[in-house]
């Protein structure tokens, strides 16, 4: 559980499918948002056979950091709490990726958000130095259109 926590990260395309082959672990994420206010996005997801409830608050100007609290629920509670979630569920498989002393975290998204590959690697302040994988594409960090609650509202394939 994570408590009342600064989250840094960074985001980026991945322009080869190249990572799956240096993946260390894989798991299949389902996604909704109880509410998508940039000022505080309440998430539900169950990711592997795990249930969660995020709460994040609003991005830094950088858009690189920003409030994250974290809970672990029982999946009943999630597959409950999906049903009254805003429309549109983010489906997708999360491979983590080691990369020198860091994992990335490289989203491949499905359904409306199909064709979208994205990696975040999180840090420890936001000009920390990382190692780039071949695979690493344009930053988008801070690009609102690639945040989750908002591909749940205007989906990558409809851009």
């Amino acid at each position: 559980m994570k408590i009342m926590a600064q989250e840094i990260e960074r985001k980026f395309l991945v322009n080869s499918d190249a990572f799956k082959d240096e993946a260390i672990k894989q798991t299949r994420i389902t996604q909704g948002y109880l509410s998508s206010v940039p000022e505080r996005t309440v998430r539900v997801r169950v990711k592997g056979d795990k249930g969660y409830i995020t709460i994040k608050g609003v991005a830094s100007a950088s858009g690189a950091s920003r409030y994250e609290w974290e809970k672990e629920i029982p999946v009943a509670e999630v597959e409950e709490l999906l049903r009254i979630c805003e429309p549109g569920v983010i489906d997708k498989t999360r491979y983590e990726v080691k990369a020198g002393k860091f994992i990335f975290e490289v989203d491949e998204f499905y359904g409306k958000n199909q064709g979208l590959v994205v990696a975040e690697v999180e840090l420890s302040r936001e000009d920390e130095h990382f190692e780039r994988p071949e695979w690493l594409g344009e930053e988008v960090t801070g690009d609102a259109r690639f945040y989750n609650s908002m591909l749940m509202k205007n989906p990558y394939t409809t851009w």
